[in-house]
């Protein structure tokens, strides 16, 4: 099934109808009560979408246009990182590997996951190559974000002739700044100044050791729903609150975005999870803190929330932000 984000559904949805986003959100409600709540938001926008005759997705070859649960993808883009191989042993013993890089083209950037002998081909890979990819599966990825998958009936061609890609602006200067109190679920690459207000412990949990995904005990076993049964690994996610004067915003911090915050490798982070007291002089050293967090916003609907999920994180630098309040004033 195809995920696409409602904040997308419906930018997609008014552009192609003419009708207003606050016509079709109507619409979705109606759906909504019609099925007496058995469907979701997005489930009942793509119903309107088909009412409406819009093609919700088309093979453009961007990576923008790519959403989990696409297959047969195909596109072109230009290395930007590449990952070292990883070998491991599946439940019935016999070896596999894993490795991956990240592609991007002018519409952004995305992950792409080679599996078994297709790992050969990262290992030819550099940044700047330009690939093209075909026959690839589109799926999510651990913090939500869309992965493409390359399995043995993918191909990749590297540095095809005549072929040329030009790169969307980095993630820093693709943002746009706004204060917490601005803040909505339709930001997806926003920026933010403010002051760590309280801090949660770090919260652990098991995850598939050759994809990474999330993975439960089950009968006294780990079983991932593509590799079978594993050896865990570990992954963490850490929660704050930071603080700008406007709003107070719950701000997500998935393990490489920790790594940045507490100074710490996996390993010593990891340590958190058999020692919590340890972790109590961190949370007071880190109040006051203030942070600059580039991300993109999520509603936690269960909360009734948003949350900014870090992407990005740097120390607040006070002189440099007074320089832009000074600049903005002027």
């Amino acid at each position: 099934m195809l995920k696409i984000p409602f904040e997308e559904l419906l930018n997609k949805i008014s552009e192609k109808s003419g009708l207003s986003q606050e016509q079709i959100l109507e619409k979705v409600n109606q759906k909504m009560a019609q099925l007496s709540g058995l469907i979701s938001k997005e489930g009942a926008a793509t119903i309107i979408a088909n009412e409406l005759n819009v093609k919700l997705v088309e093979h453009s070859g961007k990576i923008k246009d790519i959403y989990p649960g696409m297959k047969n993808v195909g596109f072109l883009g230009k290395i930007t990182q590449v990952f070292d191989v990883k070998e491991f042993n599946r439940s019935d013993g016999s070896p596999g590997s894993v490795a991956s890089f990240l592609v991007g083209d002018d519409t952004g950037i995305t992950k792409v996951v080679c599996w078994g002998s297709q790992t050969s081909i990262v290992k030819q890979l550099k940044q700047d190559d330009i690939v093209h990819v075909k026959g690839a599966l589109a799926k999510e990825g651990l913090r939500g974000f869309c992965e493409v998958h390359i399995n043995e009936r993918a191909h990749i061609s590297i540095n095809p002739s005549g072929e040329t890609v030009e790169l969307k602006q980095p993630l820093h200067l693709n943002v746009e700044r706004k204060k917490l109190e601005e803040l909505n679920e339709n930001d997806s690459s926003v920026e933010v100044f403010g002051t760590v207000r309280q801090v949660f412990d770090p919260t652990f949990f098991e995850v598939c050791s050759q994809c990474g995904k999330r993975i439960k005990e089950e009968n006294s076993v780990f079983n991932c729903l593509e590799h079978g049964i594993v050896t865990p690994d570990y992954a963490y996610v850490l929660n704050l609150y930071l603080d700008d004067g406007t709003a107070s915003v719950r701000t997500v911090l998935f393990r490489d975005q920790a790594n940045d915050l507490l100074k710490k490798s996996k390993d010593e982070i990891l340590a958190f999870k058999d020692n919590p007291q340890a972790f109590e002089q961190i949370k007071v050293d880190l109040l006051g803190e203030q942070f600059k967090v580039v991300g993109r916003v999520k509603k936690n609907t269960f909360m009734n929330r948003i949350e900014l999920i870090a992407q990005k994180l740097l120390p607040g630098d006070p002189a440099e932000e007074l320089a832009r309040l000074e600049k903005v004033l002027k």
